[in-house]
């Protein structure tokens, strides 16, 4: 006789929306921060703290990068309009 013991876990799963628009790099900092640090209730409040400190901190790379990458992907996006002929197009998405 043998016996089986099998346990899981699910992890926890959270969902955000918006109404008529994307993620700003903000809202996307912020879910991705939320993936990368956790800070303990239990923790000490100088470490608290001192997580909270570095939180802010990579939140501000994050979002600088963040918005990089955005205005890195609309001019490729302009190049490749441009390059298919649609100048009116590329015109339109280089002013947003």
């Amino acid at each position: 006789m043998f016996s089986v013991e099998v346990s899981s876990s699910v992890a926890s799963v959270s969902v955000s929306s918006t109404s008529n628009r994307g993620h700003t790099p903000e809202e996307v900092a912020d879910r991705c921060l939320e993936k990368i640090i956790q800070i303990s209730d239990d923790a000490p409040p100088e470490i608290q703290q001192q997580a909270r400190a570095y939180c802010d901190a990579l939140r501000n790379v994050l979002v600088y990068y963040m918005k990089q990458a955005v205005v890195s992907d609309r001019t490729t996006l302009f190049n490749l309009l441009k390059t298919q002929g649609h100048n009116d197009l590329a015109e339109l998405l280089r002013r947003l």
